[in-house]
């Protein structure tokens, strides 16, 4: 609540949110708007030929789930991004966007800089683009492919300035002082995702957590930017 506070989010806003995953936010977003005379758009992962299956199949469990019961969720609007996708939603109808925990996964595919293009294109002047994502330590040197999740504040603020954002306000709601950003599996070691392994691997019964989930959820950056007027 205080995250979406601060992007400034209305009830009659029509909002895309880029990669949903299992909808952790639509369970929030979808009914709200809903409630209120918005729209939620679900931009999720691109299927089709080539197109990897999990995330295939993710998507269309998502679309299962939040297509179901229009009286809870209203009309989510379903598109895609990805490398070869087109726009996210009309150029220039939507209030705000929002990018939450993924952009360590598209520095991974290379299409980083299309999700702020595309986000840009979509926003309409003075839209709002919500950046929740894991922080790596200044000091840090940033792998181009982020593999340990973690991506250094000031990369997403150069991103955004190149996409031509103008930045408004950071927020340190999602702060973690205790996350050493040094573990085994990068951070999906830590909550939620709590793995045991390398992603893809069996469990391992024998990992001990305790020191991670003493932790908590990652370090996180809250930025707000703005489209110009």
């Amino acid at each position: 609540m205080e995250t979406l506070r601060f992007f400034g989010l209305r009830p009659d806003m029509t909002v895309v949110e880029f990669w949903p995953g299992s909808g952790w936010y639509t369970e929030i977003l979808a009914p709200y708007l809903a409630e209120g005379s918005g729209t939620y758009i679900a931009a999720g992962f691109a299927t089709g030929p080539g197109s990897d299956p999990a995330q295939a199949a993710l998507m269309a469990a998502y679309q299962r789930q939040f297509g179901a019961d229009r009286l809870l969720y209203g009309e989510i609007q379903f598109t895609a991004f990805g490398a070869m996708t087109g726009p996210v939603a009309p150029a220039g109808t939507a209030d705000m966007v929002l990018f939450m925990r993924n952009i360590h996964a598209w520095m991974a595919s290379g299409i980083a800089e299309k999700a702020f293009a595309d986000a840009f294109a979509a926003l309409r002047p003075g839209g709002i683009l919500g950046i929740e994502q894991h922080r790596l330590g200044p000091d840090a040197d940033q792998d181009p492919a982020a593999a340990n999740g973690y991506v250094q504040e000031a990369f997403v603020r150069q991103l955004a300035q190149e996409a031509g954002f103008v930045f408004v306000e950071a927020s340190e709601i999602n702060a973690n002082d205790a996350d050493s950003k040094d573990h085994p599996f990068g951070v999906d070691t830590l909550a939620p995702q709590r793995l045991t392994a390398p992603r893809g691997s069996p469990p391992d019964p024998d990992f001990d957590r305790t020191e991670y989930d003493a932790i908590g959820e990652s370090d996180r950056m809250t930025l707000k930017f703005r489209k110009p007027e």
